[in-house]
């Protein structure tokens, strides 16, 4: 098949436009570098420079490449961000979605893989959560997706565009070529990991009062490779559907930086800061519903081997992709 890849130069697109490669697929990558980064793109793709808020842009790229799916991975992602500019997220994640799918109908593309997350449910009604909770953002980030999912919906009943929304959890690790590597990072591990490697002083966690057994956040975090093979399978998905992603198990932000501590052997010292607005004190999936529909098994369910692939890619580029 040919994949249409947008985003597929950020973390999660290039690792999935790798192994959509080392499966004999076809990718086109289609990214306007202001996240990701050149060398993030797997040689073996076509990279077409271009911008989702650019409606000729995205329908010239998508009729030329005439792909048999896309997936999309081109979002903003910082809840914090979207906390104090929900007008970039709502913009960015939803208007040029709309450009995307828009251009998906107008070159008779009939499948689309979501990258969506666990931020569309909120602050769960129970633990672990499966597709059949309510679906209640508390944050701009979350209903952006969660719009973007119901647009989904109405574009397959009207015209026939078949989706797989992939809830996401805490993606996290490395392949042995990509890794992560954000302009603004946030996200827990690769933040630890850079006070391992001297490039902060401290970690830091937000908040250590939450109703949690050690008082930090707990959160759910799936194998870059693990999530890669999710949207392989969903590929030979031939109606639409939801699924969550995640390892099944939660792990605080103290128990992380255990872990860390160990696979780096760096004492990791840490700063306690305010909670970040908009963070659910505990998220954990149930990924059931993907495993008995579509045979899906992560090969890392522990957190130890995710961060040490994250570990040794951070030690081969400790600048990153260095642009």
């Amino acid at each position: 098949m040919h994949i249409f890849v947008t985003g597929g130069a950020g973390y999660i697109g290039s690792v999935c436009s790798e192994e959509i490669l080392n499966a004999g697929h076809q990718v086109t990558v289609f990214d306007n570098l202001s996240e990701g980064h050149r060398s993030a793109v797997d040689p073996r793709a076509t990279l077409i420079l271009g911008d989702l808020m650019n409606r000729d842009e995205i329908f010239a790229a998508v009729k030329g490449a005439r792909p048999d799916a896309i997936m999309h991975f081109a979002a903003n992602a910082l809840v914090s961000e979207s906390m104090t500019n929900p007008s970039k997220y709502f913009r960015n994640n939803v208007s040029g979605g709309i450009n995307l799918i828009d251009a998906a109908v107008d070159a008779g593309v009939k499948k689309f893989i979501f990258s969506s997350t666990c931020a569309t449910y909120g602050t769960p009604e129970k633990i672990p959560m499966d597709e059949r909770l309510a679906q209640k953002p508390i944050n701009p980030y979350g209903q952006s997706k969660l719009m973007f999912e119901q647009i989904l919906n109405w574009y397959d009943r009207i015209h026939g565009l078949v989706y797989i929304n992939l809830r996401y959890f805490n993606a996290a690790g490395a392949s042995d070529k990509f890794g992560e590597d954000h302009r603004i990072e946030s996200h827990l591990i690769p933040c630890i990991l850079k006070v391992a490697l001297g490039q902060r002083e401290k970690a830091e966690i937000y908040g250590e009062k939450y109703t949690t057994p050690d008082g930090t956040c707990i959160r759910d975090f799936i194998h870059i490779q693990d999530l890669a093979a999710a949207h392989i399978l969903a590929l030979g998905r031939e109606t639409s559907v939801s699924y969550n992603l995640g390892s099944g198990e939660g792990f605080s932000v103290r128990q992380v930086l255990d872990i860390a501590r160990k696979v780096t052997g760096h004492p990791i010292p840490v700063v306690v800061k305010e909670p970040r607005p908009g963070d659910p004190p505990r998220l954990v999936a149930s990924s059931h519903k993907i495993t008995s529909e579509l045979g899906w098994r992560p090969k890392y369910p522990r957190l130890q081997p995710i961060i040490e692939s994250a570990w040794a890619w951070h030690q081969k580029h400790p600048n990153g992709y260095g642009d």
